[in-house]
């Protein structure tokens, strides 16, 4: 490894977590403390993807079956997730956010968005573009990888 690989690799791990911290709390504080981080999420990757199964979500939290069907069964019985039969095969249920789980989503998005503004916007244009341009190239990379291998919490 070169030697600027090795300093991107070490400021990419000594940043990520604080930046993905702050993130947590504000989404805590934007939908309140009875949900969870892993509900959160669980809830973000439905709204992301229609139709999507327990398998689906299984892949991408990187748990098992019987974890993610409990997860779920905890936001069915908060009227926040339902499960419907697929549109494509009828022996196939699906996870759809109810209205209340939209909400909740957009408003802990939104408030994590004003935070992260309210961070960044003593950054110059030219620092905005570094951070936008590295973002471009980082994204396409690590998105592909997370898809080959998720990743346990």
């Amino acid at each position: 490894m070169t030697k600027l690989l090795d300093t991107c690799i070490r400021e990419l791990m000594e940043t990520a977590p604080q930046i993905m911290q702050s993130i947590r709390v504000e989404m805590r504080r934007g939908h309140g403390s009875d949900i969870s981080i892993p509900q959160f999420r669980t809830m973000r990757f439905v709204q992301r993807n229609p139709d999507s199964s327990l398998s689906d979500l299984a892949d991408h939290l990187g748990l098992t079956l019987p974890s993610v069907s409990k997860l779920v069964d905890g936001l069915v019985k908060q009227e926040l997730i339902s499960r419907r039969e697929s549109t494509s095969d009828r022996r196939r249920l699906t996870l759809v956010l109810t209205q209340s789980g939209e909400s909740i989503v957009n408003l802990a998005r939104v408030g994590a968005q004003t935070n992260i503004a309210r961070t960044l916007k003593h950054l110059s244009s030219p620092e905005l573009e570094i951070i936008h341009q590295a973002m471009q190239l980082l994204h396409p990379l690590f998105v592909s990888q997370s898809r080959q291998q998720p990743i346990k919490e």
